[in-house]
């Protein structure tokens, strides 16, 4: 009885001390964004840039993680910025943050809303707006930094924290590795990232084994018509009937040949031809958004886009040297896919320290948007977790169900979450994260 009674007390100790070390990590975050990261954050929201264009925000970002106490390297893959901490023997981790704003005008009516315009690489001006929530992410990656820098008695290995550009563009993760990271840098044994989520709940957590995004091909279709007289259509090929056959045609690629439980989707967004309304052009262009969880996938959809355009003009009589011109454009995306026996560990772990209660119960069926993680995560393979950490309190949610204003969505004008909130789980998921995957033996 004694014995049980000792064990029972060390247990209860051993909790207590558990408890006690979270609540300082939790008070520790809370004054850390008083301090530092609400300022800071104000910056980057005020501030944001375009893709690979990210300047001012990375040279922000390398300033905060060296003050921090790491050994910074900026200017890799263009604005990339890497920073690396080395404590003693044991795994090498690194956690990722976007940088990038899009070019969007901000409408949320906030008192520190963008006001920025930026010319793009191509020369076009645009107002320009973190509407997809990144300002959050670099400024809790400045929040780690700080909690891990003040906590190096407790955990051992390296840490590398990477501010990464042109995620909107899906392109700075591969521009990175294209800069030899990883020979420069090391190659992590874990890789983590995350997102807010405005149709997530404020202090939640989402974790999920799998696919938390698709992947992403962009795909473009060039018909080759022979150009008439509107009024003569039997004297030419006119590429814009060939064209609408090709987008019906494509709707069953995903209907009657993808399996009905594997996700995918084709989105024509773009179908231009012609100059006057009595004139049938000689040519006429499709692009397409194509979006896949699987290589399987992902290959059935690109292989049957050039079936079916390839064979819709021969059906219309297209001569073979005249069939369309298929190609993939910009640099693919692959679907992001969380390591299953991490994404376990760590859900449990943040079960753990940070309560029976964080995960969101009630987390929204999302679309297929596209990460370019996976281009850190892919070839040669990483094992890795991407989460999602809610930026919208539960009454604006319970609102927007009940008939009252809709949740603001991401790419919109008028995005907005909370930002204390949302850096601050972000921060404390984050750091939880990193103690267990580099605690001491």
């Amino acid at each position: 009885m004694k014995r049980l009674i000792m064990a029972l007390a060390c247990a209860g100790a051993f909790q207590g001390a558990a408890l006690a070390a979270e609540s300082e990590l939790h008070q520790a975050v809370a004054r850390d964004y008083a301090q530092n990261l609400a300022p800071l954050f104000d910056y980057f929201h005020r501030n944001p840039e375009l893709s690979f264009m990210e300047t001012k925000t990375a040279a922000r970002l390398a300033q905060e993680l060296r003050a921090a106490g790491f050994q910074v390297t900026e200017r890799v893959g263009g604005t990339g910025v890497v920073a690396i901490m080395k404590n003693g023997p044991g795994p090498m981790v690194m956690m990722r943050a976007d940088m990038d704003g899009l070019p969007v005008e901000e409408k949320s009516g906030l008192p520190n809303a963008s006001k920025v315009t930026q010319k793009d690489r191509e020369g076009n001006l645009f107002p320009v707006m973190h509407a997809c929530g990144h300002d959050v992410h670099i400024t809790s990656l400045v929040g780690t930094a700080h909690q891990m820098a003040a906590r190096k008695s407790q955990w051992s290995g390296t840490l590398m924290l990477i501010g990464q550009p042109a995620e909107e563009r899906v392109g700075g993760a591969i521009a990175m590795m294209k800069d030899n990271l990883w020979q420069r840098f090391g190659k992590p044994d874990y890789a983590l990232a995350f997102h807010v989520s405005s149709p997530h709940e404020l202090g939640k957590l989402e974790v999920l084994e799998g696919s938390p995004y698709s992947g992403a091909d962009t795909v473009e279709v060039e018909i080759h018509g022979v150009g008439a007289h509107g009024a003569s259509p039997h004297t030419g090929k006119d590429p814009v009937v060939i064209g609408a056959q090709i987008v019906m045609g494509l709707q069953a690629l995903v209907s009657r040949d993808l399996p009905p439980r594997e996700p995918g989707l084709i989105t024509v967004g773009s179908f231009h031809a012609g100059t006057k309304a009595n004139i049938i052009s000689d040519k006429a262009v499709l692009q397409m958004t194509v979006r896949s969880e699987s290589p399987a996938a992902r290959k059935l959809l690109l292989d049957g886009i050039r079936r079916v355009a390839l064979n819709t003009a021969r059906a219309a009589g297209v001569a073979e040297d005249k069939l369309p011109t298929v190609r993939e454009v910009d640099d693919p995306a692959p679907p992001t896919v969380n390591d299953i026996p991490l994404t376990r560990r760590l859900k449990q772990v943040w079960l753990e320290k940070m309560g029976a209660d964080i995960m969101d119960a009630e987390a929204p069926r999302l679309g297929m948007g596209a990460e370019d993680f996976p281009g850190f995560t892919t070839s040669p393979y990483i094992p890795s977790v991407y989460f999602r950490v809610g930026g919208t309190p539960r009454a604006a949610l319970d609102a927007a169900k009940a008939g009252g204003p809709p949740v603001p969505g991401h790419h919109s004008g008028i995005f907005k979450i909370t930002p204390e909130q949302s850096v601050r789980t972000g921060v404390e998921a984050t750091v939880i994260a990193l103690m267990d995957l580099m605690k001491k033996g």
